[in-house]
């Protein structure tokens, strides 16, 4: 292909040579038109440069590819920030209470126990009282066998609160725990599970199954408002001193502070369900819902 070139006071016919067409004479090719293919001629216009059309297309594939790795960039240091903090094996559990009240209670060595305690830890709350002697023999005994399959893991606890403080003092929770703790679990001949308390005094190397008291009040107001774990409502004129709660239910709570099931402690499989979903709760990452509360972990 030939292009005629004008300016300066002067023109003429230049061979240009386009990939893929047949040489052909093209009347008034403008200035402008600066980029050439010529393969044999290197400088046959003054000023002007010649340079190849593929080279001039390889530089503006170059461009295009730093242009997109830029912006894949910015893509991927938005996500990383986004979610540094989710865990996308996040169990399928859903929220049942988002927010648990703050807490400050005193366990049975007489320590103040709160919420920080409980900060990015997997946990099951339940209530109870030592002398019992319908469903909390038998529901204990299964937190038993929670505590045995988890009581290595330093990021899972148990909280069990007395729904009789009046009676059940720092001395009498220490006492229950040597007989839960310390005591034998053995499974029944006709279903369930009990511990024999032992025979004498043992050592025990308890960290993480926590037995609590505190104001009635404030106990009360944990099982209702923070675990919703007792169903029973309260007449509004009924003193706190008169109300008693005795439920068979256990909640667990994620590393968020989030109640995530609900749990019958005298179902065999209820008990075996929450100790499978504890498993999936500790794979989670805490305060998933730091950056973008939209990815919760609630299906609702």
């Amino acid at each position: 292909m030939y292009g005629a070139s004008q300016g300066g006071g002067y023109s003429k016919t230049v061979p240009i040579y386009f990939y893929g067409h047949k040489e052909a004479k093209v009347l008034n090719l403008q200035c402008c038109c600066k980029y050439y293919f010529y393969p044999s001629i290197s400088n046959f216009w003054p000023g002007e440069e010649v340079v190849p059309l593929r080279k001039i297309m390889f530089k503006n594939k170059k461009l295009i590819l730093i242009y997109t790795g830029f912006f894949l960039a910015l893509i991927l240091a938005f996500y990383f920030f986004a979610f540094r903090n989710y865990n996308f094996s996040n169990s399928k559990l859903a929220v049942i209470n988002p927010t648990i009240p703050d807490f400050s209670f005193i366990d049975q060595n007489g320590d103040t126990i709160t919420d920080a305690l409980t900060k990015d830890k997997v946990y099951v709350a339940e209530y109870f009282f030592t002398t019992c002697k319908g469903i909390c023999p038998k529901m204990n005994a299964n937190m038993r066998r929670v505590y045995d399959t988890y009581k290595t893991n330093k990021d899972f606890l148990i909280l069990s609160h007395t729904c009789m403080p009046e009676t059940d003092s720092v001395p009498v929770l220490k006492a229950y725990e040597q007989k839960m703790i310390g005591g034998t679990l053995e499974k029944k001949s006709g279903g369930g599970y009990k511990v024999d308390a032992p025979a004498k005094p043992v050592v025990i190397a308890n960290s993480n199954w926590y037995f609590l008291t505190g104001p009635k009040e404030e106990l009360y107001k944990m099982a209702r408002v923070g675990y919703m774990i007792d169903n029973g409502k309260p007449d509004s004129s009924q003193r706190i001193q008169d109300q008693f709660i005795h439920t068979q239910f256990f909640a667990l709570v994620d590393r968020n502070g989030r109640v995530r099931g609900i749990y019958d402690g005298l179902e065999e499989n209820e008990i075996q369900k929450m100790i499978g979903d504890i498993a999936d709760l500790l794979k989670e990452k805490g305060n998933s819902s730091r950056f973008l509360g939209s990815f919760s972990n609630n299906p609702g």
